[in-house]
């Protein structure tokens, strides 16, 4: 059998890739398991792929998930790319870190508090604006107002 022939049954490690598939909190390790759940053809697969590209909030993935649909035959579009916040309320979110913090913090501290604190809107961001991350996240937490 050639790597590029596609199986038909589950991986054997189907559910721990399920779970990847899914992990909010690391986008990587979702699109890993997209990578991989490509392989294999049947409708549970492709229900879990066509999740990924219709709603994860990272385009990375979606686009992964999109290519290996195709891949498998599936007649899919690929979804535009979202340009508004990819999570409700993520300004308030970062305002509430920030204010946790003592006066005078660094732009360092902030950014491993939130880290802590909400690993999903990390995780999700980074990914969605790569190299760019870190000027996004210091020009927005040095405009948040903290009263």
């Amino acid at each position: 059998m050639n790597s590029n022939e596609v199986k038909i049954d589950l991986p054997p490690n189907y559910e721990e890739l399920k779970k990847s598939v899914n992990r909010t909190s690391n986008w990587r390790e979702r699109l890993d398991a997209v990578e991989e759940l490509g392989g294999w053809k049947n409708k549970q697969i492709i229900d879990l792929l066509t999740t990924r590209l219709k709603s994860d909030a990272v385009y990375k993935v979606q686009e992964a998930a999109f290519r290996k649909l195709r891949e498998l035959g599936e007649e899919v579009q690929l979804p535009s790319k979202n340009k508004g916040e990819l999570f409700k309320g993520v300004t308030k979110i970062l305002l509430r870190i920030k204010k946790s913090l003592p006066e005078g913090h660094t732009f360092e501290e902030f950014k491993e508090k939130l880290k802590k604190m909400r690993l999903d809107v990390y995780d999700t961001y980074e990914g969605e604006k790569g190299a760019d991350f870190d000027p996004w996240l210091e020009s927005t937490w040095a405009s948040l107002l903290v009263r």
